[in-house]
């Protein structure tokens, strides 16, 4: 699939010009950018409908996603989802919790089975045609919980196994090559590169990703979004296309810390269909979820080790200035830096990991 992009240096601020044209603006609330928690208290207020909501990101996607092949289907679904979560809020009038993602679109990475009208195709036209008889777990969850299934995210096909060296981080058949929106010629990472570029983008509020070695993290990393990479088995991985189950594990894409952990709570838990791996984790699941410990002053008195070796090898210069601000930032609330670290056998350990 073949674009013309403009250059690096033009994608950000053209993306960003766009976002001023057509942000829908109720009594002062503006959808880009926004969190969880100001969406909410938006549909709360009347100043903002689900429906409202997903037809913006039904526009920016038609705009933006030709340039950033960040997403492969829309749920056509998706508006009748919305205009639903919009009625039951008109029904309940606060006389109950509608689910802690009432009306909020989420974004599936394109390994994630949904019971609907997508297809669950891992990027590849092998696959297209392939509508699973059942949601997996963690959508099942999200649905629960009031989400909107928004669509599929293009990812790394086959999580970059079509091919570990000749095809680069973010493409798949079916999308083409995923884009950074921040730097058009830098590379988006993967797997679920579509999942971070598409929140990135303001193309939805929240996505999933899946990750068995930085599947997650890198993405999120590299589109600067916030990425939480779950232990294995706090989120059932039944119904997702699978790599390795002693590592597989789905969490959320979003673009704060608390827009994560909201998303975690709901998709976190003891799943019969995974049940070795979410039995012994569901144990250790806080009464109460993890929200509570979304707290300002909570890195008072931790102690936060940092490893440089040999993860900080390979970076650009230019990036240490910014990685040392972030300590000092870590040590100014609180923490305690225990700095230079280093793991016994860690290029074995590098090395077992590297195709994962």
């Amino acid at each position: 699939m073949a674009v013309n992009l403009p250059s690096s240096s033009l994608l950000l601020p053209l993306i960003s010009l766009f976002l001023i044209f057509i942000t829908i603006t109720g009594q002062h609330f503006t959808i880009p950018e926004s969190t969880i928690e100001e969406i909410q208290q938006a549909f709360a207020e009347n100043n903002l409908t689900s429906t409202q909501l997903v037809d913006f990101y039904i526009n920016q996607i038609k705009t933006l996603n030709p340039l950033l092949h960040s997403i492969i289907e829309v749920n056509p679904d998706a508006r009748d989802q919305a205009k639903n979560a919009d009625e039951e809020k008109r029904e309940n009038q606060g006389r109950r919790n509608l689910g802690d993602l009432h009306g909020i679109p989420v974004l599936l990475k394109d390994t994630i089975g949904t019971r609907d009208k997508l297809n669950t195709s891992a990027g590849s036209y092998a696959l297209v045609g392939s509508v699973v008889a059942r949601d997996a777990n963690v959508v099942e969850k999200l649905r629960k919980a009031g989400a909107v299934i928004m669509g599929k995210a293009s990812l790394s096909e086959w999580y970059k196994f079509r091919s570990l060296s000749r095809v680069p981080n973010g493409w798949c058949a079916r999308a083409g090559q995923g884009v950074n929106p921040y730097l058009a010629t830098g590379d988006p990472c993967g797997s679920s590169s579509g999942s971070a570029i598409s929140v990135a983008a303001n193309m939805v509020a929240v996505s999933l990703g899946s990750e068995t070695h930085s599947s997650i993290i890198c993405p999120s990393d590299h589109n600067s979004v916030v990425g939480l990479k779950p232990t294995v088995g706090l989120t059932s991985r039944a119904g997702v296309i699978p790599v390795a189950p002693s590592l597989d594990t789905i969490g959320p894409v979003a673009r704060t810390v608390s827009d994560a952990v909201r998303v975690l709570d709901v998709i976190v838990g003891f799943d019969p269909r995974d049940y070795e791996a979410t039995q012994r984790a569901a144990k250790f699941i806080p009464a109460g979820g993890y929200k509570q410990f979304l707290n300002p002053n909570g890195l008072k008195g931790k102690r936060l080790g940092i490893v440089r070796n040999p993860f900080l090898k390979s970076l650009n210069e230019s990036i240490f200035p910014i990685f040392e601000h972030h300590l000092n930032t870590l040590r100014e609330r609180g923490a305690a830096v225990v700095d230079n670290l280093e793991i016994a056998n860690i290029s074995t350990i590098s090395g077992h990991l590297l195709i994962s």
